[in-house]
C-alpha cells in the first residue's frame, strides 16, 4: 500500500509539472501576489475498490457533487471580496489554485503542487529559506482526507485552515502543528448530540458512523460513560454495507433514536434504506455533515420514517454571494462556448449548473469556508503591517508567520467573533434544525441552539417540534421507576432494569444512586417507598405534660400527708395507738415511705444515667425497708399473743436481743448490698429505643444487671409474702391489735399493682409506661399509708377515747376470755 502511494505521488507530481499543458485562466485558478490553495470534493466516490497497481484517481469519472462545487464558489467569492476591499489588504491581491480532491489515498497531486517551490520539493530545506507555492490553503472536505494530506502540509508549517474536517484527532498540535479549523470539532458536536438526547430523557440509542472515521463513535462512547445514556447499538458503515440488516437489528432492539454521524453519501444510503424497509416512527439525529442536505428531505416516503433533527452551525447568509454566483454563471457559459482548457482539473458538469442550483445547495459549510479565507487574510494583514492605505509588500511572507498570527486573531465577521483556542479550534455556535418534510417544498426550522463561550448555553423550544406521533417518542430500555422505587439491573446495559419498592426505613434518591435503597440514620425513619427520611421525634415524659403534672402533684400531696402523719405519730408517740402500731418501727416505716415517694420526681424530664439510678434505686431500697418493718410488726403481734405462750424461750430471746431490729437491719443490709450491685455492675443507663416505633425514639432506662434486679425484687416480694403469712396467723387477735386485714389489703394492692405494671411493661411500648411505673410506686406507698396509718390517725384525732390504756386492756381481757372458753 505504501509503495502504491509513493508511485501515485510521483506520477501525479510529474504529470502536473513536467508535461507542457496549455492553460487559460479559469475558475480553478487566479493569479495574485499571494497564492492560496483550495481542496474541494467536486466528485464523490461511491464505492472504493482495492487497487493492486499504482494509479491515480481521476475524479471526473465519479459522481459529481453540487455541494462541493458550491463550497468552491464560496472560496472564490471570499477571495474576490477581499481583493475588492480597500481596508483589509490594500494594494495586495490574493490568488488561488483550486483542486478537486475526491480521494484520500490516491489524489495527492494537488498537495504536492501546493508544497512545491518552482516545480520541485526539497524537504530538507530550512523553514526560513523554503518558500512553497502557496502561503496557506483550505480544505479538504472530510476528516479521512484531511488526515491523509495534513502531514505533508504541516511539516512545512503551512497553515491548513480547514472548513470540513471535524475529527478531534486533528486538534493534536504535536501531530498537526499548523492545522486550523473554522468549524467545531467532533468533540463539540458529540457533546451537542448528547445534550439533545438528555434534553428529551432518552437513554436507548443507536449510533451509526463510518468505518473510515470512528472518531465520532469513540468520542460518543467516552462522553456517555458518566451519563444515563446507553449505546444499544453501534456500527461503523462502509458504502457497500448491508444497511437493511443494520436497520433490522435496530428495530428488533426497540431503539427509537438513531444518531447518524456520517458524511452525506452514508446518510443518504441509510435514509433510503429506512424508507425501503418501512422503518417507521424513529427519531433521526443528523450530524453537521448532512443536517442541511437539500435532496433527502424531498425523498418520497421520508415522512413515514419519523422525525429528523439536524445539527448545524448557526447559519449566516453571505451578503453579495448570490450576485457573485449569478455573475459567475454567465462567465462559465462563455468559457464553455469558447472551449477554453482547464489545466489542473476536468469538471464537465461544473458549467452546467444553474445559479439557482448553486445558491440552493447545502449552506452548512459556507460560513466555515468564508471565515477560513478571511482568517488567512487577517493574518496576512498583520504580517504585512497593513494600515488603511497600504501593505508593506517588501516583507518576505513565510507560511509559519501567518500561523503565529492566526493564534492571536480576534475579529468580527458578519457579526460573529472569529477566534481560536490553543488547538486552533474555533468558538462553538450550533443550531438545532427540524426537518419539515410535511410541507412542500421541505423546510429546515431552527428549534434550538448550543453555544460554548466559557460556559455552555443550550436551549430547545419544544413547542416548535412536531413529533411523528404527537408527543415526545419513548426510547428507553426500561420505563423509569416511580419515586421510592430502586432499580434492579437486568442484562448488560445499565439502562435496562426492573423496579423494586424500597422497604421501610430506607430511601432512594436518583441523583445519588438509583440502584440502592439507602438506610435511614438512627434518628430518622421512612415509610415503604420513600425518597427521603424524616427525623424521628424524641419522646419521654416531660414535666409540662398533663399526666406528668398530675402524678407529680399527687406525689407532692402524698409526701405532705406522710410528713403530717409522721408528725402526728411522733407527737402521740407514748399513746396506746402509736405503741400498738409499732412505736419507733412505725416512725421508721413512715420515714421510708417519705423517702420512697421522692423517687417519683425522677421519672420526668429528659432521662439521664443519674435519674435512671435514682428513680428505681431509692424506691427499691426504702420501700423494702418499709416492707421489712411491716413484716416484723406482723410477726411481733403474733409473737405476743400466741408464740409467747407456746414458745416462751424463743420469745424471751427475741425480746432480749431486740430481734425486730436485728431482722430489719439484716434484711435492709442484704437489700442494700444487692441494690448497690444492681446499680454498679452493668448499671442502669439510658437507651434510645428506635425499634418500637418507626417515627419515634423513646428515651428509656434499661433494666441493668438482671440478676441483681431479680434478687432485689425477690427480697421485696419474699418479705411481702412473710408479712401476709403472719397477718393471716393473727387474724383472730384483739380488735385493737388486729392489723391483719389492713396489712393484707395493702400487700395485696401492692402485689396487684406491680403485677399489672410488669404485664404492661412486657406488652406495651410507650413513653406512658414510664409514668405507669411512677404510678405503681405511688400506689404501693398509698396502699400502706391508707390501709395501715390513716385508720390509726383517725383514731388519734377523732376518737381519743379509744386511745387509752383502759380501752386496750379491756380488749385484751375480752380476747383472753374468748380463748379460755374455746
Amino acid at each position: 500500500m505504501l509503495l502504491s502511494s509513493i508511485y501515485t505521488f510521483l506520477w501525479c507530481f510529474t504529470n502536473c509539472f513536467f508535461f507542457n499543458v496549455s492553460c487559460s485562466t479559469s475558475e480553478f485558478r487566479l493569479e495574485g501576489d499571494y497564492l492560496l490553495g483550495g481542496l474541494f470534493a467536486l466528485h464523490e466516490i461511491d464505492l472504493v475498490t482495492p487497487v493492486f497497481n499504482p494509479e491515480t484517481t481521476e475524479c471526473f469519472r465519479h459522481n459529481f457533487s453540487k455541494s462541493g462545487y458550491q463550497m468552491m464558489q464560496v472560496m472564490r467569492f471570499a477571495v474576490e471580496e477581499i481583493n475588492n476591499s480597500t481596508t483589509l489588504l490594500p494594494n495586495v491581491s490574493l490568488g488561488y489554485e483550486l483542486f478537486d480532491h475526491c480521494s484520500n489515498t490516491r489524489n495527492f497531486h494537488s498537495v504536492l503542487s501546493f508544497i512545491s517551490k518552482n516545480g520541485s520539493i526539497n524537504p530538507k530545506e530550512k523553514l526560513n529559506n523554503y518558500q512553497p507555492k502557496v502561503i496557506a490553503l483550505t480544505g479538504p472536505y472530510g476528516s479521512p482526507r484531511a488526515i491523509s494530506v495534513a502531514p505533508l502540509i504541516t511539516m512545512d508549517l503551512i497553515p491548513m485552515v480547514n472548513y470540513g474536517a471535524s475529527s478531534y484527532v486533528l486538534s493534536n498540535k504535536l501531530q498537526y502543528p499548523s492545522y486550523v479549523r473554522t468549524l467545531p470539532s467532533n468533540k463539540d458536536l458529540i457533546k451537542m448530540i448528547i445534550h439533545i438526547i438528555q434534553w428529551f430523557g432518552w437513554n436507548w440509542v443507536a449510533f451509526l458512523g463510518s468505518q473510515q472515521d470512528l472518531d465520532g463513535l469513540n468520542l460518543f462512547n467516552k462522553y456517555i460513560r458518566n451519563t444515563s445514556i446507553c449505546l444499544a447499538f453501534q456500527e461503523g458503515l462502509s458504502l457497500n454495507a448491508n444497511y437493511s440488516q443494520t436497520l433490522k437489528k435496530i428495530d428488533e432492539l426497540n431503539i427509537n433514536v438513531i444518531v447518524i454521524f456520517a458524511l452525506p453519501q452514508y446518510a443518504t444510503k441509510i435514509i433510503k434504506a429506512a424508507i425501503a424497509n418501512n422503518i417507521q416512527d424513529k427519531v433521526w439525529i443528523a450530524s453537521q455533515h448532512w443536517s442541511m442536505n437539500k435532496q433527502l428531505p424531498s425523498e418520497p416516503g421520508i415522512r413515514k420514517i419519523g422525525t429528523i433533527i439536524g445539527i448545524t452551525e448557526n447559519l449566516l447568509s453571505l451578503p453579495g454571494f448570490n450576485e457573485f454566483v449569478y455573475g459567475h454563471n454567465d462567465r462559465a457559459e462563455s468559457e464553455v462556448q469558447g472551449k477554453s482548457k482547464i489545466c489542473n482539473q476536468v469538471c464537465d458538469y461544473c458549467s452546467l449548473l444553474t445559479a439557482e442550483e448553486i445558491i440552493n445547495e447545502n449552506p452548512t459549510l459556507s460560513f466555515a469556508i468564508y471565515s477560513a479565507i478571511y482568517t488567512i487574510a487577517h493574518a496576512l494583514h498583520i504580517v504585512l503591517h497593513c494600515d488603511m492605505d497600504e501593505c508593506h509588500k517588501n516583507i518576505m511572507v513565510k507560511p509559519y508567520m501567518l500561523l503565529e498570527e492566526i493564534r492571536k486573531l480576534d475579529f468580527l465577521l458578519i457579526g460573529r467573533h472569529i477566534k481560536y483556542d490553543d488547538n486552533f479550534d474555533p468558538t462553538i455556535s450550533f443550531a438545532v434544525v427540524l426537518w419539515r418534510t410535511d410541507v412542500n417544498p421541505p423546510q429546515f426550522k431552527i428549534v434550538g441552539s448550543y453555544e460554548n463561550h466559557l460556559e455552555i448555553y443550550f436551549t430547545m423550544d419544544n413547542s416548535l417540534l412536531l413529533w411523528h406521533n404527537g408527543s415526545v417518542p419513548f426510547s428507553n430500555c426500561s420505563v423509569e421507576c416511580e419515586a421510592g422505587y430502586s432499580r434492579k439491573p437486568e442484562g448488560f446495559h445499565s439502562c435496562c432494569f426492573s423496579c423494586e419498592k424500597c422497604p421501610p426505613n430506607t430511601y432512594v434518591i436518583f441523583s445519588r444512586d438509583p440502584y440502592t435503597c439507602f438506610p435511614c440514620a438512627e434518628n430518622e425513619w421512612s415509610d415503604e417507598g420513600s425518597t427521603t427520611c424524616k427525623t424521628r421525634s424524641v419522646v419521654y415524659p416531660q414535666f409540662t405534660e398533663i399526666p406528668s403534672i398530675i402524678v407529680m402533684f399527687s406525689a407532692a400531696c402524698l409526701i405532705i400527708l406522710l410528713i403530717a402523719v409522721f408528725w402526728l405519730f411522733a407527737y402521740n408517740y407514748n399513746t396506746p395507738v402509736v405503741k400498738s402500731a409499732g412505736g419507733s418501727i412505725c416512725l421508721l416505716m413512715l420515714a421510708s415511705l417519705i423517702l420512697s415517694s421522692i423517687s417519683v420526681f425522677f421519672f420526668f424530664g429528659k432521662p439521664t444515667s443519674v435519674f435512671c439510678l435514682l428513680r428505681n434505686g431509692i424506691f427499691a431500697f426504702f420501700f423494702t425497708v418499709c416492707i421489712s418493718c411491716l413484716t416484723v410488726r406482723s410477726f411481733q403481734i403474733v409473737c405476743v399473743f400466741k408464740m409467747a405462750a407456746q414458745f416462751p424461750k424463743a420469745h424471751s430471746l427475741w425480746v432480749k436481743h431486740n430481734g425486730q431490729w436485728l431482722f430489719i437491719a439484716f434484711s435492709s443490709f442484704i437489700n442494700l448490698f444487692f441494690c448497690v450491685v444492681w446499680m454498679t455492675v452493668d448499671p442502669v443507663k439510658v437507651i434510645a429505643d428506635s425499634w418500637t416505633y418507626k417515627d419515634q425514639i423513646m428515651l428509656i432506662c434499661e433494666m441493668g444487671n438482671t440478676t441483681a434486679f431479680a434478687i432485689v425484687l425477690f427480697i421485696s416480694w419474699f418479705l411481702g409474702f412473710l408479712c401476709l403469712l403472719f397477718s393471716y396467723m393473727g387474724r383472730d387477735l384483739p380488735k385493737n391489735y388486729n392489723e391483719a386485714k389492713s396489712i393484707t389489703f395493702s400487700l395485696i394492692l401492692y402485689s396487684l399493682t406491680w403485677i399489672a405494671y410488669f404485664t404492661a411493661y412486657l406488652t406495651i411500648k410507650s413513653k406512658y409506661i414510664i409514668i405507669f411505673n411512677a404510678v405503681a410506686q405511688l400506689t404501693s406507698i398509698n396502699a400502706i399509708l391508707f390501709s395501715y396509718f390513716i385508720p390509726k390517725s383517725y383514731v388519734i384525732i377523732f376518737q381519743p377515747q379509744k386511745n387509752t390504756p383502759a380501752y386496750f386492756q379491756t380488749s385484751i381481757q375480752t380476747y383472753t376470755q374468748t380463748i379460755s372458753r374455746s
